[in-house]
């Protein structure tokens, strides 16, 4: 891995939701490659579920891409019963942090890279900020939004899996994630744009075509709603919803980059390059 500096010739890559504990996910990881030695690459979160799994995957990415920066998905903060780790919540979140940046991989507790190739110089931000239950509907409270999704069988697997020791539960250390995001994003260079990156999209826009409503819930919070605003995004990031595209929002572009699970793909057709071209703007993935 290169030190992040003048990169005249690359790209700045993104893609999340590797889910490698599939064989055909698997698969595809072994195929990403950069087109330019300069290529830097985002993974937006769910490399795996298992920490050899995304040990795996990130250290294959780190030396093949010229930087890869790494924000958590709800799947790395899992702790499967099967995993020979066992740490919970916030002890597996540094322990993953630990791994990164014994492979070079830059992640949310890191210097933010300033990217400096075409379409640049931007701050890449990689942020780990959870969901709260806020994209609920209007005038629910969390439990009735819950019983309401129950009621519908929607019911998602971080609530058997996802621990977030030592708070209370996800909401809680979602809070305190908006705390530290923010006083990280205020240190930022005020003259250079962003690239916000989330493996939770950062505004509930994204959400209101979930096939099953009910799932907003576990999908960020309304906390980040101006994120993108008040921090000078030139793009954002996110992965999480497994329904990749492009979208605009207040004049800024909003990537969702995942790859997603292998009947998803089947079903929609997506079978190109999964790698998304965040920068320089305009050019083909």
């Amino acid at each position: 891995m290169s030190v992040p500096g003048t990169v005249p010739h690359g790209r700045l890559l993104a893609i999340s939701d590797l889910h490698v504990g599939y064989a055909r996910n698997r698969e595809t990881v072994l195929g990403l490659r950069p087109g330019h030695a300069d290529d830097w690459l985002i993974v937006a979160g769910d490399v795996g579920e298992k920490m050899a799994d995304v040990r795996w995957a990130l250290t294959l990415l780190a030396e093949r891409f010229a930087t890869v920066i790494w924000v958590p998905g709800n799947h790395e903060l899992w702790t499967p019963a099967d995993d020979p780790v066992q740490l919970r919540g916030e002890e597996r979140y540094r322990e993953l942090v630990r791994m990164c940046r014994d492979l070079g991989v830059v992640t949310p507790e890191d210097d933010f890279p300033v990217w400096r190739g075409a379409g640049g110089p931007v701050v890449v931000v990689p942020l780990f900020v959870l969901y709260d239950y806020t994209f609920r509907p209007p005038g629910t409270t969390k439990e009735q939004a819950r019983h309401w999704a129950e009621s519908a069988g929607i019911v998602c697997t971080d609530e058997f899996l996802l621990h977030a020791d030592p708070y209370q539960g996800a909401d809680d250390w979602c809070r305190a994630r908006l705390r530290e995001s923010e006083r990280r994003l205020a240190a930022c260079d005020p003259a250079l744009p962003t690239v916000l990156v989330n493996h939770f999209p950062l505004t509930r826009e994204p959400t209101w075509v979930l096939r099953y409503p009910q799932f907003a819930q576990w999908c960020g919070t309304t906390g980040t709603a101006r994120w993108h605003l008040e921090h000078r995004a030139a793009v954002v990031v996110y992965g999480h919803l497994h329904i990749p595209r492009t979208t605009v929002e207040d004049g800024v572009r909003f990537e969702e980059v995942s790859l997603g699970y292998p009947r998803e793909q089947d079903l929609y057709g997506r079978h190109g390059d999964p790698l998304r071209v965040i920068l320089p703007a305009g050019e083909p993935s």
